[in-house]
């Protein structure tokens, strides 16, 4: 193999030399693995077929790690998609620069400021929206928050940055641009504009928030691919394949889904054309994604790293991890998803527990069990209360709570295992001081849901469903994860006294 760095000279007369972007057009936040093996897939599609001023932007947050790499490799990487039956290299190409936010938070603000710029596309997971589990609306407690309201002209939120940018937009030229949310949230539109809006009022820009409602939008979507971290022998092998040196490619399943509200105001790439579905409403496919795939994958991964369990190929490889996903997907979500009109659910779930299993990707349990306080928050407590209100205490959805928290706040003398200590979590610090303080696991559930920070305080109301759960971490100490796993599965519903019965608005 050439020793020469990834290059599109490198790649001349391969076959492989991807489609150069005629401008820029989109400026992308959050250059992480997610955002190269998705949404650039998507849009090198679409310059492939229609060629246009479509390029992006990418942003890091604070590491230069990617964004030097890229610049080393002509904004080029690979992404390998692998299966047990063999893996294929591709080349996006759909950048024409990087930046680090960190690095220069006013050039972020020009960058989407820009008139040339019509669209901003945004990976920073949950976390990155900066706003309130007890209120949904934007965090005004958040240190980083308050210093963005102080120093608007070099934000380091996301809000932030948008805030601002679209407020120079507004008072410099006024060109319309489309804000869209690619993270795993409901309504991941609605809540974006919701809360620049929250920002704006904060800032007294009342001008601006009167421009957004006839200039920006911001359409709600459900993304879907499962992409795991990176290693040097993905890199090798994108090497090999492409003949020359990648020291950034990106893993990725073959899968790969993208449905989107046609609603965009400055127009946008012809994303169809890499298999990307635009419909009237996003909400039932954005549900049936972060229940039905999420909210399982979640409990896989708690299982799992508790079954010391590297990987989810290798726990739901476990019979015992298999059952309790298919009773969690198929008794306790499904039930609340509005399945979308041309999904065919039976293929749907059959095709999910392929994806889990496919064991040459090697998907991590610390990887998807991390940030478990802002994923199970988006994930569990409708489906949780709907089996409430409806008189039943979920049993797979406790036993989901329970071996998160055996994972990241294990009660005294119980120890996880490395994968459950890998896992990272900005709220581990605050539930250890639970588990420390408290006199059983009832306490610690008890007091989890009552201080409302990540899952409702609604769900506190329940005596039930807090000592279900007490019961399971208690039985995951003892005997370990199986065992809590065939005791939830072979229990008999247990009814709710005291709540009264509603159906899931």
């Amino acid at each position: 193999m050439s020793e020469a760095r990834l290059s599109r000279s490198a790649l001349a007369g391969s076959g492989l030399a991807p489609t150069r972007p005629d401008g820029t057009g989109i400026v992308h936040l959050g250059l992480g693995n997610f955002h190269r093996a998705h949404q650039a897939v998507y849009t090198a599609a679409a310059l492939a077929q229609d060629g246009g001023r479509w390029g992006i932007l990418g942003v890091a947050n604070r590491s230069r790690a990617i964004t030097d790499a890229m610049l080393a490799q002509d904004l080029l990487y690979g992404v390998v998609e692998i299966s047990p039956s063999g893996s294929r290299v591709s080349v996006p190409g759909a950048h024409t620069g990087v930046m680090v936010a960190a690095h220069d938070p006013a050039a972020v603000v020009r960058a989407i400021a820009d008139p040339d710029v019509r669209i901003v596309t945004i990976t920073v997971t949950e976390l990155g929206y900066t706003f309130s589990p007890l209120t949904g609306e934007l965090d005004l407690e958040s240190t980083a928050v308050q210093q963005d309201l102080a120093r608007p002209d070099t934000p380091t939120t996301t809000v932030g940055q948008l805030a601002r940018a679209l407020s120079v937009r507004a008072r410099s030229h006024g060109t319309p641009i489309t804000v869209a949310s690619c993270d795993n949230l409901l309504g991941n539109g609605d809540r974006t504009a919701a809360l620049v809006r929250q920002f704006l009022t904060r800032c007294g820009a009342d001008d601006v928030i009167d421009w957004l409602a006839t200039s920006v939008t911001f359409p709600n979507s459900m993304v879907d691919r499962i992409v795991p971290s990176s290693s040097e022998s993905y890199d090798a092998e994108s090497s090999a394949r492409l003949g020359a040196v990648d020291t950034i490619a990106v893993p990725a399943e073959p899968f790969t889904m993208w449905v989107m509200e046609d609603n965009f105001v400055a127009g946008r790439p012809r994303w169809e054309a890499g298999g990307a579905v635009f419909a009237r409403h996003v909400e039932p496919y954005e549900l049936m994604k972060v229940r039905l795939l999420n909210g399982t994958h979640s409990l896989i991964a708690y299982l799992g790293a508790l079954d010391g369990r590297a990987t989810i190929p290798d726990s739901i490889g476990r019979p015992f991890v298999e059952a309790a996903a298919r009773a969690v997907l198929v008794d306790e979500y499904l039930p609340t998803v509005p399945v979308p009109d041309d999904v065919d659910i039976e293929d749907y779930i059959a095709q999910l527990f392929v994806r889990w299993s496919n064991s040459a990707l090697g998907h991590r349990t610390a990887q998807v069990g991390s940030d478990g306080s802002a994923k199970l928050a988006q994930r569990i407590p409708t489906p949780v209360l709907y089996h409430l209100r409806n008189g039943v205490v979920p049993q797979h959805l406790s036993l989901t709570l329970a071996a998160y928290l055996c994972c990241v706040c294990p009660p005294e003398g119980f120890d996880p295992g490395p994968h459950a200590r890998a896992m990272a979590d900005p709220a581990r610090a605050r539930l250890a001081g639970l588990a420390a303080s408290a006199a059983s696991s009832e306490d610690v559930v008890r007091s989890v849901l009552e201080r409302g920070d990540i899952l409702p305080v609604e769900l506190a109301e329940y005596p039930e469903f807090i000592t279900r759960t007490a019961d399971l971490m208690n039985t995951v100490v003892r005997h370990g994860p199986m065992a809590a796993a065939v005791e939830a599965g072979s229990s008999s519903p247990r009814p709710v006294v005291t709540a009264s019965r509603t159906t899931l608005d």
